[in-house]
C-alpha cells in the first residue's frame, strides 16, 4: 500500500483508503475534514476505484478515474492509499 502521489505515469492502482487526519479539540476543524473527505468522494476517488496516473510532476497530479481526468493536489494525493 503506497500513496497515490508515488505512482509513476502510466501505473494503475486501486484505492484502498483515504487517510485524512482530524485534529482533536475543535468541532469546526472536524467539520472541515469531513467536507474534505466528502469532496474527495464527490470527485470519484472512492475506495475500490481503479485509478491510472497520467502526470506526476512537481505540482498537482493528474489521474484518470473511470473516463474522467482529475487533478489532485500533491498533499491530498499523499493521503490517498493505493495498491498497484
Amino acid at each position: 500500500m503506497i500513496p497515490l502521489g508515488l505512482l509513476s505515469p502510466g501505473e494503475k492502482g486501486e484505492i484502498l483508503a483515504v487517510r485524512i487526519t482530524t485534529k482533536s479539540g475543535s468541532d469546526q476543524c472536524c467539520q472541515e475534514q469531513l467536507k474534505c473527505d466528502c469532496r474527495v468522494e464527490d470527485m470519484g476517488l472512492r475506495v475500490g476505484k481503479c485509478v491510472e496516473m497520467l502526470t506526476n510532476g512537481g505540482g498537482p497530479v493528474l489521474v484518470k478515474v473511470d473516463e474522467s481526468r482529475i487533478a489532485v493536489d500533491r498533499g491530498m494525493a499523499m493521503k490517498i492509499m493505493v495498491r498497484r
